[in-house]
């Protein structure tokens, strides 16, 4: 029997992701000032490494110190959880404050059929309903999307095919930042 080969090319290395996170919490600025109204949101499990990493840079490096973050598990609101063969582990949700008539910014890695999105803006009307709600990826896949959603914020837009599979890797995690397209 032959084996299958994998290959792995690098997209974005670690100083490459660093200037799209500027890039991004740059663009958050410009749309949300002071962050008065605003909450960041990153989704479990790997959207939260994104939405803490441009929380410090916002804090750190741009001094805005009231800025409300929390971490939103969608694993149950899913429409495929019940689905998959081996059982989904459900992540820790944590949001001390109500998203009632706020601005609530989406932030996850990967955007690419638009069901964790879908999810997510189920699972946050359990904190009140937002006055609006923007979507932030790191990686666009286009042309993959089952569900009408796009990122108002972006790092870096791919196109791949669906054999391919994008996976990022954070310092945090996996020992360095990048971000990888897998072929099976």
């Amino acid at each position: 029997m032959f084996g299958t080969t994998m290959s792995k090319k690098i997209l974005l290395n670690s100083k490459e992701i660093n200037i799209i996170l500027h890039r991004l919490a740059c663009q958050l600025i410009e749309n949300h000032n002071n962050f008065k109204n605003t909450v960041l949101i990153g989704i479990q499990p790997r959207g939260t490494f994104l939405a803490e990493r441009l929380v410090t840079i916002l804090k750190d490096e741009y001094h805005i110190s009231n800025i409300e973050f929390g971490q939103l598990d969608i694993t149950f609101y899913r429409d495929d959880f019940r689905r998959r063969e081996a059982p989904l582990e459900a992540n820790k949700t944590n949001i001390n404050f109500i998203v009632e008539d706020k601005n609530v910014v989406f932030i996850d890695d990967v955007l690419f059929s638009g069901r964790s999105i879908r999810a997510a803006l189920t699972a946050i009307q359990s904190f009140g309903r937002p006055i609006n709600i923007e979507l932030l990826v790191l990686i666009d896949r286009r042309f993959s999307r089952h569900l009408p959603i796009q990122p108002d914020y972006r790092g870096r837009q791919v196109d791949v095919i669906n054999e391919e599979k994008v996976t990022v890797n954070w310092k945090e995690r996996d020992g360095k930042d990048a971000v990888y397209i897998i072929n099976k």
